[in-house]
């Protein structure tokens, strides 16, 4: 249970766990354990070094890492310094990195071994950066993260949180091409803490096994660790999905609790060995971030026993909003392609363009009201004010409720494409192929695909007398934006569909590849 009264704020929680357990594990990760007190202590030193180093209260400190159980500790230790905590999209490419640094105006960069090289690369151009650490040490400049923590003072700092504090910084792409910073409050994470208490896939006993496979550069990774510290158990981080390596630590660790999106569910349950797993301790699987195909669910469940939870949410909510119970997983309910129902605290509604309530079955887009709803985007001013209106975070989404208030997604007002959890808006994909010389105009949109929901797909106009190749496109992307945006397929076409103000008219290209799926998104 969740003592949101003892923990008011992120920065509590190590602080009264080591009170109430401190010898027991906080965190796993390859094979070291982390007490409770241990992270306590440790993201003392972190808030102390950071202060040393002269971040202010509300300066941002970013982290370009693989998973490791070390990021708890900067987390709580940002979050007792009053600083917040910028995770950065591991997959991006140096420019889009340096933009996000840049954007946050980030002080300080705790960088992984993997990105020593990018880091070298980019460390002049953020301006605010005063001092990169080496997680992984070794490296002849910056000093190690192990030794600059030990150094510091592990006497708790003397600078007290507030509500409205920002605690984490997340990035996700805007329409425009230029990510935006969604500000992650104190006041949200109580109100997450406040439903999640009320929910059964989000209630761990102390010293349940709580897996956390997803990257701590999403809401959902970030979130697995915070609920399972705040509830005293134990997290077993995982560096990257390797799914050998999950179905390993399953049994090893006796997984309880797993959030695993539904490419990875689809990984796991291809796995020659699968069925020789011993599943006896999982007893709760929630999933979420794109949909889930029926016969998959069903097979996951056969194979691993456990009680089915879908989540819905987006980083601007926290990554809450509505969920399938695991009572609604039984095919009889007719629910399976259902997103669920509101959380306890949360106003969901379909909406007009006018945001007047839409009847009940009829699509409208989908909006959300709670507590958990981001304070906005960060130095964005006009896009907050465009996203939340009359107290309503606007998804993008467009869906409908049925006659039992179950929630289904039928399509994207936005031009959003959800590719194995990752979103990719078409804008920046666009932008990145234009200069192709090859190219004369270009449409990016999503398509069906069996392992990743949707996939990138470029609709290329070619300049005259010009004959680009689909290979050649995709390069040249690939030297521009992370891998994961560019185009996986590129069709050619004498004219894009557009309507008299010139805007491409996306649905008319999406229809050919979407005809006869029971709904449009992956």
């Amino acid at each position: 249970m969740i003592d949101i009264e003892a923990m008011p704020f992120l920065a509590d929680v190590p602080r009264v766990q080591a009170v109430l357990r401190p010898d027991d594990t906080a965190f796993w990760f390859e094979g070291e354990e982390t007490s409770f007190h241990e992270l306590d202590v440790r993201s003392n030193q972190v808030a102390n070094g950071l202060i040393s180093l002269g971040v202010q209260p509300q300066d941002r400190v970013g982290y370009l890492a693989k998973n490791t159980s070390q990021y708890y500790e900067m987390l709580y230790g940002c979050a007792k310094a009053r600083a917040v905590m910028t995770a950065v999209n591991t997959r991006l490419a140096a420019p889009e990195v340096t933009f996000i640094l840049s954007d946050a105006g980030a002080r300080v960069l705790f960088v992984g071994k993997d990105f020593y090289d990018m880091a070298e690369q980019i460390r002049d151009e953020p301006p605010d950066i005063v001092e990169i650490v080496a997680i992984d040490g070794g490296h002849p400049e910056w000093p190690a993260y192990d030794a600059w923590r030990d150094a510091q003072s592990a006497t708790a700092p003397r600078r007290k949180p507030l509500p409205d504090d920002d605690v984490i910084q997340l990035y996700t792409s805007g329409t425009t091409g230029l990510p935006k910073g969604v500000q992650l409050t104190n006041q949200n994470y109580r109100a997450l803490f406040e439903q999640a208490r009320q929910l059964e896939w989000s209630s761990y006993d102390p010293r349940d096994v709580v897996m956390n496979a997803m990257p701590l550069f999403h809401v959902a990774g970030v979130n697995l660790g915070i609920l399972g510290s705040i509830q005293g158990a134990r997290t077993v981080v995982v560096r990257e999905i390797e799914p050998q390596l999950i179905l390993r630590l399953v049994e090893e660790q006796k997984i309880n609790h797993a959030f695993w999106v539904p490419a990875v569910i689809l990984m796991l349950t291809q796995q020659p060995n699968v069925r020789d797993i011993d599943w006896s301790h999982l007893r709760q699987v929630f999933y979420g971030a794109s949909p889930i195909a029926e016969n998959l669910l069903l097979e996951a469940k056969d194979i691993m026993g456990a009680r089915f939870t879908q989540l819905y949410g987006l980083t601007e909510t926290v990554g809450a909003g509505a969920f399938l119970p695991p009572e609604a997983h039984d095919p009889a309910w007719g629910k399976l392609r259902s997103c669920g129902v509101p959380y306890p605290g949360a106003v969901i509604r379909c909406v007009d363009a006018d945001d007047n309530p839409v009847p009940t079955g009829e699509v409208g887009e989908i909006v959300i009201k709670a507590g958990f709803v981001m304070k906005g985007y960060w130095n964005r001013p006009e896009a907050t004010a465009e996203a939340i209106r009359g107290g309503f975070f606007h998804t993008g989404d467009a869906g409908y409720f049925d006659e039992d208030g179950f929630l289904f997604i039928h399509d994207r007002v936005k031009d959003m494409i959800v590719s194995g959890g990752e979103n990719v808006y078409p804008a920046e994909v666009e932008n990145a192929i234009f200069g192709h010389p090859g190219v004369a105009d270009v449409a990016v949109i999503g398509v069906p695909d069996e392992k990743w929901g949707e996939a990138v797909k470029a609709i290329i106009v070619p300049k005259p007398d010009q004959n680009p190749t689909p290979e050649s496109i995709i390069a040249w992307a690939r030297e521009r934006i992370a891998s994961y945006k560019c185009p996986k397929t590129v069709d050619f076409i004498d004219v894009l569909p557009r309507n008299p103000s010139g805007k491409i008219l996306r649905k008319d290209l999406r229809e050919p590849y979407w005809k006869g799926q029971s709904r449009r998104v992956g």
